[in-house]
Order: C-alpha cells, then sequence, then structure tokens
C-alpha cells in the first residue's frame, strides 16, 4: 500500500511538472533606442526577442564548449569592456594557437547591419555565428558536435527549452539565441548622445572635433552609427604578410579590391588596435593615416580623393569629439558580461561576501 502511495504522489510531481512547462511562456523583451534612430532592418518577426533567448544566447556567446578543444569562446576575440573587440594582439587568436587574418570587429548596434565581417562574407545575423564557429584559425568546430556536446548538458536543454519552448537543441536555435543577445548589445549612452538630446554641451574643444569630423569624416563614418555599412577602399597600403584583399575576396569583382567594411567609431576610445588588420595602434596613427599617407589606387574611396589637412592642434579637436563617442554605459553593463549571476550563483554570492 505504501508502495502504491509513494507511486501516486511521484505521479503527482510528473504531472504538475508538465503542466508547468506546458503553461511557461518566454518573456517579450523590445530593445531600447533613441526615438530619432532609423528603425533597425533586422526582422525581429523571425525570431523574436524574450529574456530567455537573450540569456542563453549570453551564456552560449561566453561558453568555449562551441569550439573544437572548449578553449576558445565567443568572448575571446569580443570582450564587453573594450567594446566587444579585442585590444591585446592585432589579429585574432583561436583554436591551437592558431593566429587569424583580420583583427576582430567590434560588436554594437548590429540591429542596423545587413552585412558582416570585414569582407561582407555574411550578409544576416543569424548566420554569422558559423562563420567563427567553424573556422580552422577560430573554432574549428561542426555546429552538429556542438549541438551533440550541449544535449549532453542538462542545464542547457531547460534553457533551450525555456527559450524556444521546445527541449530539442537545433542548430537554428543555438544561432537564434546568440543572435538575440547581440541584438541587445546597443551602444546610444555617450556624451555624443546626450548633446544630440539637449541634456549635455560640448567643450570648445568638443564642438571645434565635431565640426571637423562633420566636414572629413561623417561621409563614411555617418551619425547616428558613426558607420555607412558600406565597403570602402581607405587608402591603405595591402599588407604584404597577409596579402588580404577584403570584399574582392568575396565577389571577385576588381572594383571591390582593397575595400572592407567601414567601422563604427562608437566606442573608439576602447577599440583599439585599428583597421582590418589592427596595424594602428592609436586614433593618431589613424589620423595620420588619412592626413598623410593614403596610398591612390583604382579602388580608392571618392570620399577619399580630396585631400585631408589637418594641423595638429585641429587633430587634437577631432579626438576630442571622437572621445565623446565613448559609452561606459554600454562598456560596463553588466548584463553583457560573464554571466557569473545567472550560471555561477555561489561564485558571483561569494563575490560579493568577499
Amino acid at each position: 500500500m505504501k508502495r502504491n502511495n509513494v507511486i501516486i504522489i511521484l505521479g503527482l510531481f510528473s504531472f504538475f511538472g508538465l503542466a508547468m512547462n506546458l503553461t511557461f511562456k518566454p518573456t517579450p523583451i523590445k530593445i531600447e533606442y533613441p526615438s530619432s534612430w532609423p528603425k533597425p532592418v533586422y526582422n525581429f518577426d523571425n525570431n523574436p526577442l524574450t529574456q530567455e533567448g537573450i540569456d542563453l544566447g549570453r551564456k552560449l556567446f561566453y561558453d568555449p564548449i562551441l569550439s573544437i578543444d572548449g578553449s576558445i569562446s565567443c568572448s575571446n576575440c569580443h570582450l564587453s569592456y573594450t567594446a566587444f573587440t579585442h585590444v591585446d594582439h592585432p589579429l585574432s587568436h583561436g583554436v591551437n594557437d592558431s593566429i587569424g587574418i583580420r583583427n576582430s570587429p567590434a560588436l554594437m548596434n548590429l540591429a542596423w547591419h545587413n552585412s558582416f565581417m570585414w569582407d561582407g562574407a555574411v550578409n544576416h545575423l543569424d548566420v554569422q555565428a558559423l562563420a567563427p564557429i567553424s573556422h580552422p584559425a577560430e573554432m574549428d568546430e561542426d555546429i552538429n558536435n556542438i549541438i551533440r556536446k550541449l544535449i549532453g548538458h542538462s542545464t542547457y536543454r531547460e534553457s533551450f527549452y525555456k527559450a524556444f519552448q521546445d527541449s530539442t537543441i537545433t542548430g537554428e536555435h543555438l544561432l537564434k539565441a546568440i543572435s538575440q543577445f547581440e541584438l541587445t548589445l546597443i551602444s546610444c549612452n555617450s556624451k555624443y548622445d546626450s548633446v544630440m538630446l539637449k541634456t549635455q554641451v560640448f567643450s570648445m574643444q568638443e564642438e571645434r572635433g565635431y565640426e571637423l569630423f562633420k566636414k572629413d569624416c561623417s561621409s563614411c563614418h555617418a551619425e547616428p552609427f558613426f558607420t555607412n555599412n558600406q565597403f570602402e577602399n581607405n587608402g591603405l597600403p595591402i599588407n604584404p604578410i597577409l596579402l588580404d584583399l577584403g570584399r574582392y575576396n568575396i565577389t571577385k569583382k576588381k572594383t571591390d579590391s582593397l575595400k572592407f567594411k567601414v567601422p563604427t567609431l562608437r566606442n573608439i576610445e576602447f577599440s583599439y588596435p585599428y583597421m582590418h588588420d589592427g596595424r594602428f595602434k592609436s586614433i593618431s596613427e589613424v589620423l595620420n593615416h588619412y592626413t598623410n599617407n593614403i596610398k591612390v589606387s583604382n579602388t580608392l574611396s571618392n570620399k577619399l580623393k580630396s585631400e585631408i589637412k589637418l594641423t595638429s592642434n585641429q587633430k587634437v579637436d577631432l579626438t576630442a569629439f571622437l572621445l565623446t563617442l565613448t559609452d561606459k554605459k554600454f562598456l560596463f553593463n553588466k548584463d553583457f558580461s560573464f554571466p557569473l549571476d545567472k550560471y555561477y550563483p555561489d561564485v558571483e554570492k561569494k563575490k560579493k561576501t568577499d
């Protein structure tokens, strides 16, 4: 009789557990951005943001399980406090001490992008993560093998169920979860943004720099995202070691030779080294390139065919303006950092008591 009672009780727990799962609904989330900004180009109808999806994507972003040997995560090349890029070496590093051919692009405001990578090899955020996952000099992993690894983790099965109401882990859901997290990486709280909202004012030096910026830089680094999301040849001599032809590698069009995607200047103070190959370590080196070292070629951007002239004082003024694009609320947002609080609560609790 007691055995029957135990079975009945266990059955009731299973029933209520199933009922709770059946009634669980993910929490919808909407990204927030200034009303003056254009609408995102990303189609949220195909991948609605939920808190559970964002949490799962954040966990995957920081988990080296995505690499073949468990040593490299997305965050290895995209550090939250350096505008989601890396600053300790010019080129990205991967598994087995591999070195890639490019500097990692900073990640922010991705809902307004319709092409990704320095050469635009990927045209949709939901598949972008496949590129570093499969690249032999980055994660060198197969997504099907990643799924097999994730299936072995009960916490991931639960997380996928909460995010997509389906405990079957698929490549599509894995990639969409990463996208959901990345779509929340919105930088719109710099001093520049406050000036645009008329809650702060530029200093005289910053104002002079802003005028210079609008005159000499804004055609490629267009406000408010400080990129036009186009591909331009900005007059860099070809790297003799990498021999990287940029967009040409994708399109095979001679007119695309040496063209690379224009990077955002938001948080430029923290996103060095600069250019697709990380050749410049400082903003001053970048400005010297544009004023003194443009290499003329058939595909040079039309926007750079007129000489840019800046005095040393003007370069200082322009740099002062560029520093107003620093968004510390974005850089140090705990919701974007390694998820100790959600997935390692004991460690986070210990940190607070130490």
